[in-house]
């Protein structure tokens, strides 16, 4: 088997789609954990147009981008396939990654927004979102959105709700309400409890408590550039 590296950061949702789709195709790889604040002179190499993790190396050619790479990764090693074999469906599926992509714009609002109004208005525009895939994504008689297998919008969406879920203890604040997302909420459960998620999710504590400080060196830095 050809060598296999990932670059990443161990907290990021990204580099989490990548190590969960690695470790369900029982692939080998070297991990590579980066510094945000000081990159490798091979991650800058390999991704030199956005410069961010994660990269997928593979034989010495470099994937970048977490959702290219987990298609990749797919189509390599066709075990515990992600994508579905039917063209429409595996149309819909894509659709839905992409719809789940598109939420990192409020997710990130909701982490930088001030307590008070501004965060329930950054909570409300999350729900909206949130809205849309309880009622036109998830399917309660399934147990994950690829039916009794997980599949590529598990993986996509698992990280962003994952995230979501720190945010919450981060910021004391409940998002994914069961009363208020019960497929949501179910679907979840069903998808952290799966033994390969389980045993490759980081710590919820110590996700929390390195988080808290590493957003606010990130906004450090962001207002003194």
């Amino acid at each position: 088997m050809a060598e296999v590296k990932l670059h990443g950061f161990w907290y990021s949702p990204y580099t989490l789609r990548v190590v969960w789709t690695l470790n369900l195709k029982g692939i080998p790889y070297e991990n590579i954990e980066e510094d945000r604040f000081n990159k490798s002179p091979l991650l800058l190499q390999y991704n030199p147009i956005h410069k961010k993790t994660p990269v997928l190396v593979h034989d010495g050619k470099p994937i970048c981008e977490s959702m290219i790479i987990v298609e990749y990764i797919d189509e390599i090693w066709p075990q515990n396939t992600l994508l579905p074999a039917d063209p429409y469906d595996r149309a819909q599926a894509r659709f839905w990654v992409k719809y789940v992509d598109e939420l990192i714009s409020v997710i990130v609002a909701f982490l930088h927004s001030k307590v008070g109004e501004e965060r329930e208005k950054a909570r409300e525009n999350l729900w909206e979102r949130l809205r849309v895939i309880e009622d036109q994504c998830l399917d309660d008689r399934k147990t994950f959105y690829g039916g009794d297998t997980i599949n590529i919008v598990d993986i996509a969406l698992g990280s962003f709700i994952k995230f979501i879920e720190v945010q919450e203890d981060m910021f004391k604040v409940k998002i994914l309400q069961s009363e208020r997302f019960p497929r949501l909420h179910l679907w979840f459960n069903n998808f952290k409890d799966a033994p390969v998620i389980k045993e490759n999710t980081p710590d919820q504590e110590k996700l929390v408590a390195f988080l808290n400080p590493l957003i606010e060196k990130i906004k450090a830095v962001k207002a003194s550039s």
